[in-house]
């Protein structure tokens, strides 16, 4: 690939990377300046960062993850690292977040200046160069929020899910996933770090991210890659939670007796075992699906453990994995044409691969849910939900706008 400019450094020298050992930092999110904050948060610990020592757009097209990894190889490569800590996230890092559709421009993979992290009982600083001091300012409140429809108002998006249905009883496709988004407007510019606080202290149990604009809790884990371990958690079929205790058990009974959410479910942990099966020289059997309750809504969820038989990173193991059934369909080429068909809109990054890796392969990434792109008092949001052959429009759309209530609330508070 050749020599790839650091941007943010202004040279093509290689990084200077130094890790250290620190106390335990607290609240990490209380950390974070205004000006461009990364996070990866979960029960308090992962991994926030600032600042930019490069970035590069990532050029769309089936071979992107295989360029994205190549590029960190270059780049990466001959940093001169000092580390510490010698843990995985330590030394340098990228964030990514990537389009949903490999044909859409807009992926991205940012190496940040500074990185505070604390997980399985060690605490680490990281900098590259010589970054200067974060200035943590006050968290801003972004004031009265307006809502209003994006690409389909609420009736035509239920008229798409009519629409899938129908073809899925042709026998056309199995399931597929249609998504909506929602357009917000803020009186003030959003600053992402309250949105970061609010959604980690609502959905302690997802994974609260920020890479590049993209800010969410994402319930579900595409990859977890340490060494040669690979760990993924398998979301599908969902249910609302009701207005009481008794409603909520109602309402998770019903969940257990669906046979529409558990054929879903277990397409979407079938897509993610064919996925890693020719990756994998150990891949953990099929299992009955737990239940993972959140704030808003319950889902099934499978976890799929194995172990990669050819040194594999993090990023090869998402070529092999995006998209899922779990956000795409079944079969995925049939339901990706049918998604461009009826969702009226472009995904951008929404239900797309967003995480970090560190330059040993190793990293966590999440898909791409419960989200919302910010830009300036602007948020597009994005909830979605999986079709079945007898799934109901009216049903679905009460999900939806059950799975973009994290980040109304997020802007709310």
């Amino acid at each position: 690939m050749g020599r790839v400019s650091v941007v943010a450094l202004g040279t093509t020298q290689p990084l200077r990377v130094r890790t250290v050992a620190i106390p335990d930092p607290g609240d990490l999110l209380a950390h974070l300046p205004e000006h461009a904050p990364h996070a990866w948060i979960r029960h308090g610990e992962g991994i926030i960062a600032w600042g930019e020592a490069a970035r590069v757009n990532v050029p769309p097209g089936p071979d992107r993850f295989a360029w994205a990894r190549d590029w960190l190889a270059d780049i990466l490569g001959d940093a001169h690292i000092h580390d510490e800590v010698r843990q995985p996230g330590t030394g340098p890092l990228a964030f990514g977040s990537f389009t949903f559709d490999p044909d859409t421009p807009g992926s991205v993979l940012v190496i940040p200046r500074a990185i505070l992290a604390r997980r399985d009982g060690h605490a680490w600083y990281t900098t590259i160069g010589d970054p200067t001091p974060a200035a943590v300012t006050p968290l801003r409140h972004p004031g009265t929020i307006r809502y209003s429809d994006a690409a389909l108002t609420a009736p035509q998006w239920q008229r798409a899910v009519a629409h899938a249905v129908t073809r899925i009883n042709a026998g056309h496709l199995e399931k597929v996933v249609l998504a909506r988004d929602l357009n917000a407007t803020a009186e003030h510019p959003i600053d992402v770090r309250l949105l970061l606080h609010r959604l980690h202290q609502r959905y302690p149990e997802c994974y609260t991210f920020s890479c590049a604009g993209l800010v969410g809790a994402t319930p579900e884990l595409l990859i977890r890659h340490i060494g040669d371990s690979v760990h993924s958690l398998v979301l599908a079929g969902t249910i609302s939670r009701g207005s009481s205790p008794s409603d909520d058990d109602a309402r998770t009974a019903a969940l257990l007796t669906s046979d529409k959410d558990r054929h879903e479910h277990a397409c979407a942990v079938q897509s993610v075992r064919d996925a890693l099966a020719p990756l994998c020289k150990e891949l953990s059997p099929p299992r009955d699906p737990e239940l993972l309750t959140l704030p808003n809504v319950v889902h099934f969820a499978t976890p799929i453990t194995g172990r990669l038989a050819d040194g594999a990173s993090a990023l090869d193991v998402i070529a092999a994995l995006h998209p899922t059934a779990a956000v795409g369909g079944t079969p995925t080429t049939t339901a990706l044409t049918l998604i461009r068909e009826l969702e009226g809109m472009d995904r951008d990054r929404y239900a797309g691969p967003v995480g970090w890796i560190d330059a040993r392969g190793d990293g966590e990434w999440g898909i791409a849910l419960r989200c919302g792109h910010i830009d300036g008092t602007h948020a597009r949001l994005f909830a979605g939900c999986g079709i079945m052959a007898d799934s109901d429009p009216a049903a679905e759309l009460a999900e939806a706008q059950a799975k973009l209530r994290p980040m109304r609330y997020a802007l709310e508070g």
